[in-house]
């Protein structure tokens, strides 16, 4: 990031030129269009289907990916969808995902949701966009992908079309005669109102060569991203090709050259994938590799990532803090020479992490912020400039952050001084003013003096610009840069008979960064045991990732003058067991005396020794947790 390592230098850039006066393309199809006409002939992305570094691979140029792009957008438009309609995806990475990505955002508005919903959560989210057209993956072994959207398209009734993407066209010798004779079947298929196609038949009957319709340059909504998705009807952010381009223009003009290649296993249904990386990558001109398409979570990944940073010779990877605490359990067993930079989000990264990878690989973690309602980028740690460990960095460019304090009704007291804590609100060409979300209910107190995006983050900024996360006004357990909604926790467990009140929380995880668990207050003379209210949750909870791994009955729950839970001294309560649980189990004579509110810091576990105990071992135990720490006496 040449000339952008302090304030200074974000002051100067930005004093070049208003946003709105800035020479960028005003359309998807023309950021791509001047990025494949500059390097036609170079790699643009590059999708293998299994983990091994010897697989084979797909490669599309950008004047490939250009003449890809336009047969999607050609075919969404003959499928019905004008600049006002939806296209939604539901699938996992791989080339069809990227074409869809962009295709869609040229023809209408894409929307890309989360595979790993459950087939409610699909419906629910369709309903709310009114999407027309869905592409999806064809029934395939080892995934119920299809499965789950042909039961959501049923309770979607706008949806008139699904495009089918087949795996097998990415497999070789006996494996691709061997799946149709095991393909699931999808009866489901059957039973729907849509009609049913072939994605990559139907887009090679499309022409390749020029739009079917004209490209307007004004600004508009072209995406869609659901945030969270752990309850029955989530929230919708809107995104606009302003904001989208921004991205990438922020990846364009301080991270990628066209000579790089980012490998990029994270999906392409989140926007850390879609738009600091897919966006910054077609506005620089530089080379994407995604590794299978369950990316992290796909078979051998990190068995075998350090030689897939060998194969494309990698200069930047995308990660987040669990899939770097997975790598570090693996040996750097390749040259990694050519690696530059490793780029963090999603989630805050525990410092003893951010060590050992720097230590095994050489390269620097470069710690970011964004988030989903302001089309992602907001701040990073500059990569040639001074980093510093437990904070998300300098805005960028355009970006304004200020630290503000609210009433509980919501109004706007007063902005807050250097490292004080308030709530985190931001204001950049990502942010869409007075309309964030679909539902417009859900924009009500959503903006300060109607500029501002109200994040719920807690935080604070030093007399350098740089800015800390310290907690969050809102809710949202974060298990591995997944939210959680804790309402559907405490609703189902609720629901037991035997329970009165429940609080729902995120307890740290050195892997997860927090997971979700739950503190429950029984009714007089109920006889639930911990086991019995876990059961419950098992059955009641639709998502996996937000059964509690933890339920605690307690006498009487914490609660504020009006009889809410209060969830501070929950957590306070969860940070303790948690470390203490880590201290005993290591053999550390310690443990937490109290858990207290810093000004700066957030909770901040106060521990005590109970005997001679190994300073820099509990250093390094504590730091694979996010939240702060510090010797009592």
């Amino acid at each position: 990031m040449a000339g952008y390592a302090t304030r200074a230098d974000r002051d100067a850039i930005e004093a070049e030129s208003d946003w709105s006066l800035r020479d960028v393309p005003r359309s998807m199809y023309a950021l791509l269009s001047a990025t494949a006409q500059a390097h036609p002939g170079r790699p643009a992305i590059s999708f293998q289907l299994t983990s091994d570094p010897r697989a084979p691979a797909e490669t599309l140029t950008w004047a490939d990916l250009h003449g890809r792009v336009t047969q999607a957008a050609n075919l969404f438009r003959r499928l019905g969808v004008g600049e006002g309609d939806v296209i939604a995806y539901v699938l996992p990475n791989a080339t069809e995902t990227v074409l869809t990505l962009l295709g869609g955002a040229v023809a209408g508005i894409v929307n890309p949701i989360n595979p790993l919903l459950e087939p409610e959560q699909i419906a629910a989210i369709l309903r709310e966009t009114g999407a027309k057209v869905v592409v999806t993956l064809k029934a395939f072994p080892k995934t119920d992908i299809a499965a789950k959207v042909a039961e959501a398209v049923r309770h979607a009734p706008k949806v008139d079309t699904v495009l089918e993407v087949d795996l097998l066209r990415y497999l070789g010798g006996a494996k691709k005669l061997i799946v149709p004779l095991i393909r699931p079947a999808n009866p489901g298929r059957k039973a729907a109102h849509a009609d049913y196609l072939d994605f990559n038949k139907a887009l090679a009957a499309e022409r390749a060569d020029a739009l079917d319709f004209d490209d307007h340059t004004h600004d508009r909504i072209a995406a869609y991203f659901h945030t969270g998705g752990t309850t029955g009807m989530p929230k919708v952010a809107q995104h606009k090709i302003s904001g989208m381009i921004y991205n990438g223009w922020l990846g364009n003009r301080l991270l990628f050259k066209p000579e790089d290649t980012v490998i990029c296993p994270l999906p392409l249904f989140h926007v850390f994938a879609a738009y600091p990386i897919m966006m910054s990558i077609v506005s620089s001109g530089a080379h994407v590799v995604f590794p299978t398409p369950a990316g992290y979570r796909g078979e051998g990944v990190f068995d075998n990532f350090w030689k897939l940073v060998e194969r494309w010779r990698v200069t930047f990877v995308i990660t987040v803090p669990t899939a770097i605490a997975a790598l570090m359990q693996r040996k750097v067993d390749a040259d990694v020479s050519s690696l530059q930079y490793a780029f963090s989000g999603s989630a805050p990264l525990p410092v003893e992490l951010y060590n050992r990878f720097e230590k095994a690989t050489g390269i620097t973690i470069c710690e970011g912020y964004g988030l989903t309602e302001a089309t992602c980028l907001v701040s990073i740690n500059p990569p040639d400039g001074l980093k510093k460990i437990g904070s998300v960095g300098l805005p960028f460019p355009h970006t304004h952050v200020r630290i503000l304090q609210f009433d509980p009704e919501g109004a706007l007291v007063r902005e807050c001084d250097t490292d004080e804590v308030g709530e985190i609100c931001v204001s950049n060409p990502g942010v869409f003013e007075g309309s964030t979300y679909t539902e417009q209910d859900k924009n009500h107190n959503l903006f300060a003096e109607g500029r501002y995006l109200r994040t719920g983050d807690l935080g604070r900024m030093d007399d350098d610009g740089y800015l800390y996360i310290t907690g969050r006004a809102k809710d949202l357990i974060i298990r591995g840069g997944h939210n959680i909604d804790p309402a559907e926790i405490e609703e189902a467990l609720a629901g037991h008979h035997d329970v009165a009140f429940v609080g729902a929380i995120g307890q740290p995880d050195s892997f997860a960064g927090e997971l979700p668990c739950a503190y429950v207050e029984l009714v007089a003379g109920a006889t639930a045991t911990p086991d019995d209210l876990m059961e419950h949750a098992r059955i009641h909870i639709h998502e996996r990732a937000a059964i509690p791994k933890h339920v605690e009955i307690l006498d009487e729950l914490p609660k504020t003058a009006v009889g809410k839970v209060f969830k501070p001294d929950l957590r306070k309560r969860a940070i303790a067991r948690v470390y203490d649980a880590a201290l005993a189990e290591a053999g550390h004579a310690a443990r937490v005396a109290e858990v207290v509110e810093d000004r700066k810091r957030g909770l901040v576990a106060r521990l005590v020794r109970q005997a001679e105990v190994d300073d820099e071992a509990v250093t390094h135990l504590l730091g694979n947790f996010t939240r702060p720490w510090e010797w009592g006496d």
